[in-house]
């Protein structure tokens, strides 16, 4: 078992904290094993079983208790007076009227409670107006490559491992298929059908499946680059697959909401404003990517992109597409202590790929750290403070 420690001390400094913690992800990236690990880490620490109420809705076990009235008196029947009763309800979206048992549950004394979705609706509408203020969201992506290399027992031969990664996916669960290219297939494919069959198409009640399966295939085969609903719309229909924007913006944003693909806007850095078009898409695996168009379409470069994107979410940035002037910065990344600017590239020997990359960032005049991200195997340099560092060492967290 994978001990994910990035989101389990998360956890752990939410502890016991009147807050409602709601981890968020896609299917199968590990939210079920993280509550596992976290209740094992309460009972460690002097936490009694009967304090313990955990329930996954994906379970045949606790159909009946999708009923949220049942379900509320499941719950209230087992709080433990004077007390701390931990509540975990497990991908908690399959229950009618969830919100009216989180919150009878949050306005009594000694309840902490804990739930997962792999949806991001979850989190919008009724819901949120209703625990606004009184929730901490925590979004689990499968592994990074760090975990991956970690989950192997050794830290060498990054170059064989990263393409392993790539190829093999980052759910946790592909680790243990692997070796076996047919059943790590099989495996994705799964999660790919359930999560736009069951997950989306049946929520949002789409009629046409094989549309929506068109638009996903388009975004997963132009990572990395500048689309809008508009020109999706336009590109298909002269394809032959008529579609019109109001669709196509329907089915980003259920997709979006699975979180299978991640939009990342564009930020203006001189105007210090958000713009509003041509948005760039990630999807959540390679995996996933290469099971469903192949290995050999993969925009090496724009694989990178992605997997550089991800690793900045999971280090808790906000991450935008940045523009300055007439240039393209790949990534401005901010949080509470500030910004860093990226461009990413699979080599800069060539020195009119240099130039390229350092240009962008050489017209951004303010003070923070700015970075181009490669695979070339060779020494960090600096031009002008711009630092040129081994992206596989950045995702490995070796260099500063």
């Amino acid at each position: 078992m994978i001990q994910r420690p990035e989101y389990l001390n998360k956890l752990i400094a939410f502890k016991d904290k009147q807050l409602i913690k709601v981890i968020t992800g896609i299917r199968r990236c590990g939210k079920s094993t993280l509550l596992e690990i976290y209740q094992e880490y309460l009972k460690e620490h002097d936490t009694a079983d009967e304090q313990i109420i955990s329930i996954n809705f994906e379970d045949l076990d606790y159909e009946e208790l999708t009923d949220y009235r049942k379900l509320y008196a499941y719950l209230k029947e087992r709080l433990v007076n004077g007390k701390m009763t931990y509540v975990f309800l497990d991908e908690v979206q399959h229950v009618s009227d969830f919100p009216k048992v989180v919150d009878s549950l949050y306005v009594k004394n000694n309840v902490d409670i804990y739930i997962t979705g792999s949806n991001a609706y979850m989190l919008s509408g009724k819901f949120a107006t209703l625990i606004s203020g009184r929730y901490v969201q925590i979004e689990m992506l499968p592994l990074s490559f760090k975990e991956y290399m970690e989950s192997t027992g050794s830290m060498n031969d990054r170059g064989i491992k990263y393409a392993e990664y790539l190829e093999n996916s980052s759910f946790p669960y592909a680790l243990e298929l692997k070796g076996q290219p047919n059943e790590i297939r099989d495996y994705l494919e799964g999660i790919y059908n359930t999560i736009v069959v069951r997950d989306i198409v049946n929520r949002k009640k789409i009629t046409d499946t094989m549309m929506l399966k068109s638009v996903l295939r388009f975004v997963f085969d132009n990572i990395g680059s500048p689309l809008s609903s508009k020109k999706i719309s336009d590109t298909m229909t002269s394809g032959g697959r008529k579609i019109d924007t109001k669709t196509v913006e329907k089915y980003l944003e259920s997709l979006t909401e699975s979180y299978i693909i991640y939009q990342a806007k564009r930020y203006n850095i001189k105007g210090k404003q958000y713009l509003k078009t041509l948005e760039k898409y990630y999807v959540v695996d390679i995996g996933l990517r290469y099971m469903l168009l192949g290995s050999a379409q993969a925009d090496s470069g724009h694989i990178l992109e992605n997997i550089i994107y991800l690793e900045l979410l999971r280090r808790d940035y906000d991450v935008y597409v940045g523009k300055v002037g007439e240039y393209e910065v790949d990534f401005v990344a901010r949080n509470y202590k500030g910004t860093i600017y990226y461009q990413v590239a699979l080599s800069v020997h060539d020195e009119t790929a240099l130039q390229r990359e350092l240009r962008p960032l050489m017209a951004i005049h303010d003070h923070y750290p700015k970075f181009i991200l490669t695979l070339d195997d060779e020494p960090e340099a600096q031009y002008d403070g711009i630092r040129r560092i081994n992206a596989r060492d950045w995702l490995l967290g070796l260099t500063d």
